[in-house]
């Protein structure tokens, strides 16, 4: 719009992994002898390390400034200022998109941080039965593109739905439908970090409070929620910017309620003006920004919550607990697939809901508007290039950042760039790739509509987690392994073919798992991209719903998630494969 074994969800760990990551500048790596002089292996080093920085700086950092030189210079390269931001500040509507980006995205994260604490603490801190089968139920809705969820909510509450009158107002269209599309599609982000937040404890503060004569609800308020404190405010940030940033939800069922994310594909797919969709994006940077650097404060603030002196939590049984716990969990769970299901039901019936027979009518993709299932193989071949591409390229850059002595500020850089994505929502990275390769002179405009661009950029737009992820993996392993390369005189080369890549395989596997399902998935960092060659499946979706035909719209929504689904688990299936091949040396 978002790994380790994933519970039939895509990149959950891989998530946690991330967002359990340190925020630090790039190490210093370990220090070579400086009695000898590897030059063919330092030059080669250098041009590595020169060849990501250039590649980052073409697919994240130029983009970006181009868009901040699109909205502050006109087309004639005169300098404008702010002129373009007060032009659009004068335009009638704007405070309203402002103000309803603003309090929808907050009102989803505080309702979505709210449902996902209630759920992670039954699956972690009690002892109810089919306590994993829970969490993963619940992290299958990132395997299917948000649309999928507002798709389902028209189907349910629209003006032809089953349950139509049951919501306050009686349709689902408007800030309201908003709200409930985007809790459904961010619940899983917030439950992942949640999960991780109360995965671990100390029991001796339980027992303290217990031997103070607590209850259990006292010290789940003086203890629980204090200790969880900063997980709780990170989820909340996180859903907060992926629902700011989003548009998919607020452009099928957001009705006429304008947003700030909507107001750039106006400005850009409606009326063609790319300096103003240009001011849009930078406007949502600034919301962004502003999570993302509280986000890391955060981080930096947050203390271990095990010590060396920790006694390990183990949850008790308690039968009311549990059973209430257990309750909670499962209806949240069903209305969690029974909205998915709905979709998926629709793309199947002839005519919702006057004639509910099954059939595939909905799935003959190529009499409808959207590219037909040509959009569906390029969307294939973009998902399989990006994971391949991506898993590659984030490995390789976390060993530079991690690894290598020398070069130390260039390294740094090259970290920082590495997690910039982090803070640039995805429509706004897309009207950068238009801005940037598509200016006059820039030697790779030939990347241009082609289906190369849309792999760069949907690599650049999910680049960071995948990058914290492979780096934290890499700095487990000790320096001393270098140590002993350069003293028996082994080239880096033969290091990273033999230990690093090995030892980080499970992860790297995991990795393009990730990039895989977010590719099929996303829509936000390719719509400005496509050509009529390179049409997406998850485009095809806003297009088939903007014509009208909801029920082809399910259809490919409903394929995607198949898709992705049968990816992740083939990418599962590799995996073990790969690690009763290669890590035998793990097991006892």
């Amino acid at each position: 719009m978002s790994a380790h074994p994933l519970d039939a969800a895509a990149g959950p760990a891989l998530e946690r992994q991330a967002a359990a990551a340190p925020r630090r500048s790039a190490p210093a790596g370990p220090v070579r002898p400086q009695g000898r002089h590897w030059s063919a292996e330092r030059w080669w080093l250098a041009v590595l390390v020169l060849a990501t920085l250039a590649w980052l700086l073409a697919t994240v950092a130029l983009p970006v400034a181009g868009l901040l030189g699109r909205s502050l210079w006109d087309e004639s390269g005169q300098f404008t200022g702010l002129a373009r931001f007060m032009a659009y500040a004068r335009t009638p509507g704007v405070g309203q998109s402002l103000s309803n980006s603003l309090w929808l995205s907050a009102a989803s994260a505080t309702a979505c941080v709210l449902l996902a604490y209630g759920y992670a603490y039954g699956v972690m801190r009690s002892c109810m039965p089919l306590a994993r089968w829970f969490r993963a139920l619940a992290l299958v809705p990132l395997l299917a593109p948000s649309l999928l969820m507002a798709i389902s909510l028209i189907y349910l509450f629209g003006s032809q739905g089953l349950l139509k009158g049951w919501l306050p107002g009686g349709s689902a269209y408007g800030p309201l439908g908003i709200v409930i599309g985007s809790v459904l599609w961010t619940f899983p982000h917030a439950l992942m970090i949640l999960c991780t937040a109360l995965a671990s404890g100390d029991a001796r503060l339980y027992e303290a409070a217990a031997t103070l004569g607590a209850g259990r609800w006292r010290s789940f308020c003086q203890v629980t929620l204090p200790s969880s404190r900063y997980g709780l405010m990170i989820a909340w940030i996180v859903v907060f910017v992926l629902v700011v940033t989003d548009f998919g939800v607020p452009k099928v069922i957001g009705g006429n309620t304008a947003m700030l994310a909507t107001d750039i594909y106006k400005q850009v797919i409606g009326q063609q003006n790319l300096s103003m969709g240009a001011v849009v994006a930078m406007l949502l940077l600034v919301p962004a920004g502003l999570a993302f650097a509280a986000e890391r404060h955060l981080r930096a603030r947050q203390a271990a919550s095990l010590g060396l002196r920790s006694v390990p939590l183990t949850p008790q049984p308690h039968g009311p607990r549990d059973r209430a716990l257990f309750a909670y969990c499962a209806l949240v769970a069903l209305a969690l697939l029974s909205v998915m299901a709905t979709a998926v039901l629709a793309s199947l019936v002839s005519y919702w809901p006057y004639d509910m027979a099954l059939g595939f009518r909905h799935y003959r993709f190529d009499m409808m508007d959207g590219g037909g299932w040509a959009s569906y193989g390029n969307s294939l071949r973009m998902a399989l290039a990006t994971a391949v591409l991506g898993a590659a390229l984030s490995f390789v850059t976390a060993y530079l950042v991690a690894k290598p002595s020398g070069w130390a500020r260039t390294r740094q850089w090259l970290h920082g760039v590495a997690t910039l994505p982090m803070a640039v929502p995805g429509l706004a990275l897309g009207l950068g790739y238009i801005l940037f390769f598509n200016a006059q002179g820039n030697p790779l405009h030939f990347l241009y509509g082609s289906l190369s661009i849309l792999v760069l950029c949907t690599v650049a737009h999910f680049f960071s987690v995948a990058h914290i992820t492979l780096l934290t993996a890499l700095q487990q392993l000790d320096a001393e392994y270098e140590r002993v390369a350069d003293s028996l005189g082994v080239p880096f080369w033969t290091l990273l073919w033999r230990v690093h890549l090995p030892v980080c395989l499970p992860v790297l596997m995991q990795v393009a798992g990730y990039f895989f399902v977010n590719a099929m998935t996303t829509v936000s960092a390719v719509v400005f991209l496509y050509s009529p060659d390179t049409t997406l499946a998850s485009v095809a979706v806003l297009a088939m719903d903007d014509a009208g035909d909801t029920a082809p719209a399910a259809a490919m929504a409903t394929l995607i998630f198949a898709t992705a689904a049968t990816g992740r688990l083939l990418i599962a299936l590799l995996d073990a494969r790969v690690q009763r091949r290669t890590q035998r040396w793990r097991q006892r």
